[in-house]
């Protein structure tokens, strides 16, 4: 009897001691959450407006902002030069950029992206317009004392750099600015057309308003001695535009995030880094500055070689 007793224990114990076992690995793994699956990865080009160190303390907060709202990995891509914006997006290697007027307009017209939001920047605007300025001990104040001088372009893809100049050209009866001037050349930033001509390496340049004045702020020279001979229309700023093959669902994310930025606290701090108010609804209608004033050249975009030569 009592080995009958003491075998039924050892029975019982047995069972404890392995059902905890057996239940182990009987159980499945767990499916992984959704949280955890990786999120969809979204290039962002950038224009080579400023430097490098500038640009990337700009806009790797409002990148952030955006991948947290929007569920995307929005990585930065800060591209060589304009052109290259419009590569990198019939490569699919960009998924969505900052374009500028003129990169914006050929991009409508060459692969058709979307315009969405631009920047209302702290001075209430939300255009900019392109200058051509000269030293003011220069001599210079009309097309006639240009001839024989050396002008600063920034970019064949720019309206304020580039588009601006030969709708000067066109309007002040100067056929073939080759033969106008003893050299032209492209500085690939505003920043450097500016400061080329401020420091003489350059008679004439041209450049955006937007960067001209930033840069007046630090440093006082540019307005006590460059001269503004000539001003473009008022076109939109930096406005984000993405490619038409994008799921429509993520377009309309990444707009009405950035059109109610202001109304978040989160939001308002990434403004306050990318040095805007708020962002406006930007429409290709807004670009029609730029498409009058490329006919006026006889610059059709859609064949357009934006290539700098």
């Amino acid at each position: 009897m009592t080995k009958k007793i003491l075998t039924n224990i050892s029975v019982i114990l047995t069972f404890v001691f392995f059902l905890p076992l057996l239940q182990n690995c009987s159980e499945q793994p767990e499916a992984p959450s959704k949280d955890e699956t990786p999120a969809q990865k979204f290039n962002l080009g950038l224009i080579p407006e400023q430097d490098l160190f500038s640009q990337k303390e700009r806009y790797e907060p409002l990148a952030r902002y955006l991948s947290e709202k929007v569920g995307l990995n929005v990585e930065i891509k800060i591209l060589s030069r304009y052109g290259n914006i419009i590569d990198n997006f019939v490569s699919g290697e960009l998924d969505g950029a900052f374009f500028g007027s003129f990169t914006g307009a050929l991009a409508i017209k060459k692969i058709g992206v979307i315009p969405l939001a631009r920047p209302v920047w702290l001075d209430g605007t939300s255009t900019y317009y392109g200058m051509i300025f000269v030293r003011k001990d220069s001599g210079i104040k009309n097309t006639n004392d240009m001839k024989g001088k050396n002008f600063a372009f920034v970019d064949k893809a720019t309206t304020a750099g580039w588009l601006l100049p030969l709708q000067f050209f066109h309007v002040n009866g100067i056929e073939d600015f080759n033969n106008w001037f003893a050299e032209t050349y492209f500085t690939g930033t505003h920043e450097d057309a500016i400061y080329d001509v401020l420091n003489k390496k350059a008679d004439i340049g041209a450049a955006k308003n937007t960067v001209f004045y930033r840069l007046a702020e630090k440093d006082s020279r540019i307005k006590d001695e460059l001269q503004v001979l000539a001003t473009s229309p008022k076109v939109p700023s930096n406005t984000l535009s993405v490619s038409n093959k994008l799921d429509k669902s993520i377009i309309k994310q990444l707009k009405n995030t950035l059109l109610q930025m202001e109304q978040d606290k989160q939001g308002q701090e990434v403004l306050k880094k990318f040095k805007a108010i708020k962002f406006i609804e930007t429409t290709v209608d807004d670009y029609n500055p730029v498409f009058e004033y490329s006919n006026t050249v006889s610059l059709d975009l859609r064949k357009y070689n934006y290539i700098n030569e």
